[in-house]
């Protein structure tokens, strides 16, 4: 029997389930239409004007960077720990190469967020135009 049979079967069971259970419960669950369901939860309160708010591109910015050096570290770490055997069995150049060429494309990402401006904090006239230090 041909494994991918398996799998796409698996697959199809991991579908349908759920998709089943959301038909089902759209049919038994009651529908009362009202006002109420329709608006912003806040605590018990009455909402008061535009649940929608701006936030500053920046931190969505320094969470990016956040996940790819946090990525970087989860793959870098496994390359550390069996670098020493890797060298013996594979020689300096075919353990080495391919970590400084991802190191190499993650300094180059970081240099274009450097020129870009993403690592800097926010400026703001309070502090006479200069970033914010602590």
């Amino acid at each position: 029997m041909n494994p991918w049979i398996a799998i796409g079967m698996l697959a199809l069971v991991g579908i349908l389930i759920p998709a089943s259970m959301m038909v089902v419960s759209s049919l038994l669950r009651p529908t009362v239409p009202e006002q109420g369901k329709r608006a912003t939860y806040e605590s018990g309160e009455v909402p008061t004007g535009d649940a929608r708010v701006q936030f500053n591109i920046q931190y969505y910015m320094v969470a990016l960077l956040f996940l790819v050096f946090d990525i970087e570290t989860v793959l870098i770490f496994p390359w550390t720990v069996i670098y020493q055997d890797a060298v013996q069995s594979a020689g300096l150049t075919r353990a080495l190469l391919p970590m400084l060429v991802f190191i190499g494309v993650l300094v180059v990402g970081l240099a274009w967020a450097w020129r870009k401006g993403v690592v800097r904090w926010v400026r703001t006239p309070r502090h006479g135009g200069k970033p914010h230090e602590q």
